[in-house]
């Protein structure tokens, strides 16, 4: 039975290209390992597949009882793959912070504060001195590029622009002019809905007691979302009663001016204004200079919930 490689739900190009790779270097070990998905590609991600000739992952929207897993990407229960409880989780790879990891027994844990997993899973290449073939080494830098958002992300760091640069040289490819073109790729709504914006990259969170949903888009015009606020709204209202969520929040992050509009819906908007020190009674606060979820959004909400 072959291992199955996974990312997360709603799978972003670091998911991807993480479970793929990762995948490809479990295979150099001499392991049975396939790298599969718990979700549709998003256009960013398929320009990096496009451009570097790699096939997508299997679609899998659940794994059976028993069956062997590597999770990529993630920690979180909320956004592993369905049938998890079941299966047999073998190792995590990730950078993320833990929430409520609860494992049946021991297991390869890898974590590191890096702006990126594929940029862990780089570093194992090299030390194991295992060469990194060039549509592989296409798709880490893809990944890095995309989850520091060209290195102007606060979770950058130097290991990240480290791998990047080499991974560039491999791949043989201009870094930033191909980092520019992905990124352009998926940046925008597209022929998105507006449910379809509101869960763009969305990933679902505890804050307390509050049960939250965490999206984000990335654009180039802030103004081709926030036209469409009511509208992403009344979607966000429609996710809430259908999910159970309590509140749901929409990063509209502009790549150029490297600032995030959030778009919210739901209670206690209170948290919201606690965490961000703004007037948070309408939909949507100003967030200059806030691009990363992970280090910008998630850790002050958590923080605030905390008081709650």
């Amino acid at each position: 039975m072959s291992i199955y490689v996974v990312g997360h739900k709603n799978p972003d190009t670091d998911s991807i290209c993480a479970a793929i790779s990762y995948a490809a270097f479990k295979q150099a070990m001499g392991e049975d390992a396939v790298a599969i998905r718990c979700g549709e590609i998003n256009k960013e991600t398929q320009y990096a597949l496009d451009y570097f000739d790699v096939a997508a992952p299997i679609l899998a929207t659940k794994v059976e009882a028993g069956q062997k897993v590597i999770q990529v990407d993630h920690n979180e229960v909320g956004q592993a793959i369905d049938g998890l409880a079941d299966a047999e989780l073998l190792e995590i790879v990730d950078h993320h912070r833990f929430g409520g990891l609860n494992t049946a027994g021991p297991l390869f844990v890898h974590t590191e504060p890096v702006g990126c997993t594929s940029t862990i899973i780089a570093n194992m290449f090299w030390n194991n001195n295992i060469k990194i073939p060039k549509d592989i080494a296409g798709l880490l830098l893809s990944a890095i590029m995309s989850d520091t958002v060209l290195y102007k992300s606060p979770t950058c760091t130097d290991k990240d622009h480290d791998a990047a640069e080499k991974l560039a040289e491999i791949a043989e490819v201009d870094l930033h002019e191909y980092a520019m073109a992905m990124l352009k790729a998926g940046a925008g709504v597209g022929d998105k809905t507006p449910e379809e914006i509101a869960k763009t990259d969305s990933k679902p969170f505890s804050f307390g007691n509050y049960k939250a949903l965490v999206s984000q888009i990335s654009v180039m015009d802030t103004a081709e979302v926030l036209d469409m606020k009511a509208d992403i709204t009344a979607a966000m209202k429609d996710i809430c009663d259908k999910e159970g969520y309590n509140l749901i929040m929409l990063m509209v992050t502009d790549i150029i001016e490297e600032s995030t509009d959030l778009v919210f819906f739901g209670e206690p908007k209170q948290l919201i204004a606690d965490a961000f020190k703004q007037d948070a009674s309408g939909d949507c606060i100003h967030l200059p200079g806030v691009m990363s979820r992970k280090k910008q959004i998630v850790p002050p909400l958590t923080e605030a919930a905390a008081k709650y």
